[in-house]
């Protein structure tokens, strides 16, 4: 499995400011816990069973070898 950030640098930006003002947790999500914490809960899942598909906010995207 190999993790990649989005290629659109832009989105990929807002992105990631956001996350930094939201103290690390997905821009996306209203709770804050250790399952919204970037990398989240959904994706590290989506990534543990192998599936391929970008995380909630979109700003990785899992890809299988």
């Amino acid at each position: 499995m190999t993790i990649k950030q989005n290629p659109d640098k832009e989105y990929a930006q807002k992105v990631r400011a956001k996350l930094k003002d939201n103290g690390g947790y997905c821009p996306c999500r209203l709770d804050k816990n250790e399952d919204t914490k970037c990398m989240c809960k959904e994706f590290r899942d989506q990534i543990e069973k192998g599936e391929s598909g970008m995380c909630h906010c979109g700003l990785y995207i899992a890809e299988a070898d």
